[in-house]
Formats: C-alpha cells, structure tokens, sequence
C-alpha cells in the first residue's frame, strides 16, 4: 500500500488505486489560458460543473484543470470519500474535453492551496493562469493560509452561488482588493492582467451542495 501524508493539514492518501496519469501535473503548451478549479469534490456534483463551464466560457480559457484534493484542513476529514472514488466521479461529470481532471497535489508535498500555486507557477511560468472558486467560498478565503500570497500571484474569477451572490460586498479578500477588481464584462481579459486582479461572475447558478448531498445520505430511507 502507497500511502502519502505530507503535513499536518493534509490525510494520509492510498494511491494504490489512483492511475498514474491523475498523479502526474497536466501538460500545456506555453501561452495558454488555464483555470485552477481546485476542491475535495466530496463527492463532486453538477454544481461544480456549472462553476467549470462558466469559467471556460466566460474567461474565454484553453483549459481547466479540475484539480482532486488529497483534503482540506477547514473541513471534517472524517467525511472525506477516498480520493480515488473522488477522482472517479469528477472524471464522470466533467465532460468537456477541455477538463482535465487531476490529483498531482497528493505527491507534490504541499500543504496549502499556496503551496500548491506557487508549485504550479514554478513548472509553469510562460502558462497564464486563473485561480477559480465559487462564491460561496469566498466569505472564508481569508481563512486560507498565505491567501494575501494567492490574490497577488493569481487573477482570481469568482463564480456565482446560491445564497453567495453578495458575498465579494462583505468579504474580507474583497474589500482588501477593492481596487483590483475588474468588470466581469471584461473577465476575458482576466487570465492575461498581471494579479492582483479579480471579477465576480453572475450567471446561472445551481442548489446542489456537497454538504446536503453527504446529509442526505446518511439520513436512513
């Protein structure tokens, strides 16, 4: 058995059952758009597809990387399905031939989502990079370690949730980069402005939750 467990923050991982190809970075030529769309995906849902296609289509992106974390240290490790099935379910949902879905963060030993960017910009310097969330995660990104780090080496698109559609009026990362935000009418541009650099994204949004999903299962039929 393979097991990776780098930091405090991140679960030991099997990867006896993972194919070496979600393990390994994808490649992009140089010059390229590409959008980070990272999360647990736990479990990975039509939700985070819509988050995806938005991005593509309104930041005019080459690729996606839709990237499969090994955990997050905000969030209750004793939920987490095995990285493998989550990989599983995100390769079902994301049929764009643009996504490439990934999991090379459970072998590189980051421990943080910084870590894990400032690892990508390394390999990657000629490539154009957007960092992608959704809104609902954008009232806790100052939560995340060294998030001051990512706003000024990413441009960040924030896409529209249920319920978060004012969050970037309250949130701490909002308000301390007031003066970079961008019109999303422009968040073509996005990929191509030096950070810090942000846009919220409005458009159609999607109920579905992971959290409800994994409540909804444990609630007995």
């Amino acid at each position: 058995m393979r097991l990776i467990g780098t930091a405090r923050d991140r679960p030991s991982v099997d990867l006896d059952d993972i194919d070496a190809r979600y393990l390994r970075m994808p490649v992009v030529p140089r010059g390229l758009a590409v959008g980070l769309f990272g999360g647990s995906f736990n479990p990975a849902h039509e939700g985070h597809v819509l988050v995806a296609e938005t991005a593509l289509r309104r930041l005019k992106l080459d690729r996606l990387w839709w990237m499969v974390t090994p955990g997050n240290p905000l969030k209750n490790r004793n939920e987490l399905a095995p990285l493998a099935e989550r990989i599983a379910q995100s390769e079902t949902l994301a049929r764009d031939p643009r996504i490439d879905v990934t999991a090379f963060e459970a072998v590189i030993g980051a421990g943080f989502t910084a870590d894990t960017l400032a690892h990508i910009r390394r390999r990657n310097p000629a490539v154009h990079f957007v960092w992608i969330m959704g809104a609902d995660s954008l009232a806790g990104f100052h939560r995340w370690q060294r998030w001051r780090e990512i706003a000024e080496t990413y441009p960040i698109a924030i896409i529209d949730r249920p319920g978060s559609t004012l969050a970037f009026l309250s949130s701490r990362m909002a308000k301390t980069f007031d003066h970079a935000r961008i019109d999303e009418n422009d968040a073509a541009l996005l990929p191509r402005i030096s950070p810090p650099a942000w846009t919220f994204i409005h458009g159609p949004r999607s109920s579905l939750s992971s959290t409800e999903i994994r409540q909804e299962r444990r609630v007995p039929q």
